[in-house]
């Protein structure tokens, strides 16, 4: 029994005497008076004499809550009961089978010492309660009442939060619930953040003065929070801490209390750094910080209150900024939201999807040490794992192993922005003052119309709900990580796309690869001659020497990788061409060279952009070109 965590196997084997007795009790009582009514089917019996309950078996336990530390459940039971002959003429004796269920209730703090059975029927399949408890007893709350417990919460423990506009102060959260919280070391590399003692206990705890694990008394009813926390992130990731920790204590106490019961060493809960909980893997494990990671924030930050908040603070931004599009004042408005509720960042800006700004998901995606400019898409343009960011190095995993989207970007038609793949047009990039190349206005607000889509799964990370574990989550403080590919050829790629493609850029350049031959070196005369530039103004915007490049195209000088592939891009050739003169040429692209795929991924989703992109690109990626 010790371990087990399931109340239906505790119920089942610490009081299989009081069942059998209940169930016996019940089926004599009833036979006495009214046989029928107990719904047997016989087959055999002539008259019914002598009856009783040979065995019992419980088949399942429907455990709900009730106020305090009480308990309600019904206990299915299977009984098997003997009914002999009552006509002497035969002798006969059948054991028919009954599903009947026992009304109990119980105290989790007196260990269920009380244990009372309410009354006994015969199962009919009807369910009355509403506050159902798992198995584990842990709370079964979906999804869409997340809202509705969080709110319950509040009401139980903040009511001045379901009033009031702004913060929930989780120190005096803590102490309506009579909690103490208390901040010192818990482990010594910080993997645990935060801990809730559901009763007294002698815990190992890390002492900063002495570098030591000592043994420290731990009160009943204290939360412990690690002061490491403020400085590895911040203090909306504290006050997040302290409140996950009161979920526990409000949602998971009865879960706690069969945990004990079943295992005398437990003490507290321990939630990880890393998601989890300290020394545990199941999935009531599973339930409970699903559950806390679910309703803290909700906590944090109560709709009606958000809602009335964020009408405010987008209000006041687009009076200070002088701009109405919400694309253009999200971000300051995320902030400020994030100070006003005491939460990070990320949390702010899920609770704005949440309360209906989708402009939000497009905001502060955290991308190859950046954020990712703001930008938005109509909605159910994308499906929940999906995205239209990727990072440089997923990009060049794809390029190199991803026969579909080679095909797709070889001719050109669309170009590496911002980490986005976008069509190639004037009507979607733009050069910036810095001379890079950029999105559009246009774009930024319609990158369902002008990006290819992505599909992401999230790495060491079991929760399928990939909106706000997976796509809301690249922010620069999350810890998940993403996987992202490039998995359906055309199939999520913008209609527009088959239009855009037929354009004059697109054909000139499938003309001028007809022309192209074996000979690298004519293949790149070519490309220059159809350019209209002079040596002198390629050489100029790829920082090369125009001699050095008069003789790489005249055949007059063997190019390096990175010559070549400079010219390649300076040409703004498709890298269907591109790749054509490397291939015939005395130049190898090897996968094997870091640079080398860099560079590569380049000519790929690049060509066309501005030389300063193109260098920006390669410099972070610690690639020396020239």
């Amino acid at each position: 029994m010790a371990g087990s965590r399931s109340f239906k196997e505790y119920v089942s084997q610490r009081f299989d005497n009081e069942i059998f007795n209940s169930v016996d009790s019940y089926v004599e009582e009833v036979g006495r008076e009214d046989f029928d009514s107990l719904n047997l089917r016989l087959y055999r019996i002539h008259q019914v004499g002598e009856f009783e309950v040979a065995e019992t078996k419980v088949l399942h336990v429907d455990a709900y809550d009730l106020p305090g530390s009480q308990i309600g459940f019904d206990i299915r039971v299977e009984a098997q009961i003997e009914v002999h002959e009552g006509d002497y003429h035969y002798d006969e004796v059948e054991w028919p089978q009954q599903w009947f269920v026992l009304r109990c209730t119980g105290d989790l703090e007196k260990d269920l010492n009380d244990f009372t059975v309410n009354g006994v029927e015969i199962y009919n399949s009807k369910d009355h309660y509403q506050q159902k408890l798992y198995d584990s007893l842990v709370p079964i709350i979906n999804k869409p009442d997340y809202e509705e417990a969080a709110e319950g919460f509040l009401r139980r423990n903040y009511k001045k939060a379901l009033v009031d506009v702004g913060y929930v102060d989780p120190m005096e959260v803590a102490k309506s619930m009579n909690l103490n919280v208390v901040i010192r070391s818990i482990t010594e590399d910080c993997s645990i953040f935060g801990q809730v003692y559901f009763k007294d206990c002698d815990a190992e705890l890390y002492d900063d003065k002495t570098k030591k694990t000592e043994i420290v008394h731990i009160p009943a009813r204290t939360i412990l929070v690690d002061p490491q926390t403020y400085f590895l992130y911040n203090l909306g990731k504290v006050n997040n801490t302290i409140i996950h920790e009161c979920v526990h204590w409000d949602f998971h106490k009865k879960a706690f209390e069969l945990d004990r019961l079943c295992n005398n060493d437990v003490s507290m809960i321990g939630c990880r750094v890393v998601g989890g909980v300290k020394g545990r893997d199941s999935s009531a494990v599973s339930q409970m910080e699903r559950q806390a990671n679910a309703l803290t924030p909700r906590i944090q930050m109560p709709m009606r209150a958000f809602k009335i908040m964020a009408s405010k603070r987008v209000k006041e931004y687009r009076e200070r900024l002088g701009k109405f599009d919400l694309i253009d004042v999200i971000e300051p408005v995320i902030d400020a939201l994030a100070v006003d509720f005491g939460v990070s960042r990320l949390a702010a800006k899920i609770r704005m999807v949440e309360a209906g700004y989708e402009e939000a998901v497009g905001t502060f995606n955290w991308i190859d040490d950046h954020y990712v400019a703001t930008h938005r898409f109509k909605k159910g343009s994308l499906k929940n794992n999906q995205t239209f960011t990727i990072g440089a190095e997923d990009l060049a995993r794809q390029v190199m192993s991803n026969r579909k989207l080679k095909e797709i970007i070889s001719d050109g038609s669309y170009q590496y922005v911002d980490s986005h793949l976008v069509i190639a047009s004037g009507k979607y990039l733009q050069t910036d003052e810095e001379g890079l190349t950029v999105l559009t206005d246009y774009a930024r607000n319609h990158m369902d119309k002008c990006c290819l889509a992505f599909d992401m799964t999230v790495v060491g990370c079991d929760d399928n709900e990939y909106y706000t574990v997976c796509y809301l989550n690249k922010d620069k403080d999350a810890k998940v990580i993403l996987n992202v590919a490039y998995t359906d050829g055309l199939k999520y790629s913008p209609p527009e796309r088959q239009k855009e493609v037929l354009d004059d850029y697109i054909i000139h350049y499938v003309n001028l690869y007809k022309t192209f031959t074996t000979d690298y070196v004519d293949c790149l005369q070519k490309a220059f001659k159809d350019s209209g530039t002079s040596y002198k103004e390629l050489a100029e915007n790829i920082s090369m020497n125009s001699d050095a490049v008069s003789r790489i195209i005249n055949g007059k000088h063997p190019p390096a990788v990175e010559s070549l592939a400079l010219i390649c891009l300076g040409l703004k050739l498709p890298y269907k061409l591109s790749s054509h003169i490397f291939q015939y040429s005395p130049c190898n692209l090897l996968y094997s060279n870091e640079s080398h795929i860099w560079i590569d991924t380049a000519m790929q989703t690049m060509a066309g952009q501005s030389m300063q992109s193109i260098k920006k690109f390669l410099n972070d990626h610690k690639v020396t070109i020239i």
